[in-house]
């Protein structure tokens, strides 16, 4: 991932997926029908699934990776929030 902007709550950026992707990319599609369609439990459940994946964000510079973390991936953006 390449960091694109910081604001008061949330991080962007550009994001690349790694191995793996095939299998959770749909826990974040089911994270878009939720908020689309959905009420506040299935929003909260789609969240605790992406959650127990326990996924990493690599960025491309070398730090550290980032874990722990509330993530939005959609295409080529991820955002997400420590």
């Amino acid at each position: 991932m390449v960091l694109d902007e910081v604001d008061m709550f949330w991080t962007d950026c550009r994001f690349e997926p790694g191995p793996g992707w095939d299998e959770i990319g749909p826990l974040f599609e089911a994270l878009k029908v939720a908020w689309q369609h959905g009420g506040t439990d299935e929003r909260a459940r789609a969240d605790q699934d992406i959650a127990a994946q326990q996924m990493a964000l690599v960025p491309d510079d070398g730090s550290e990776p980032i874990t722990g973390m509330l993530l939005r991936i959609h295409e080529d953006r991820a955002r997400f929030r420590g």
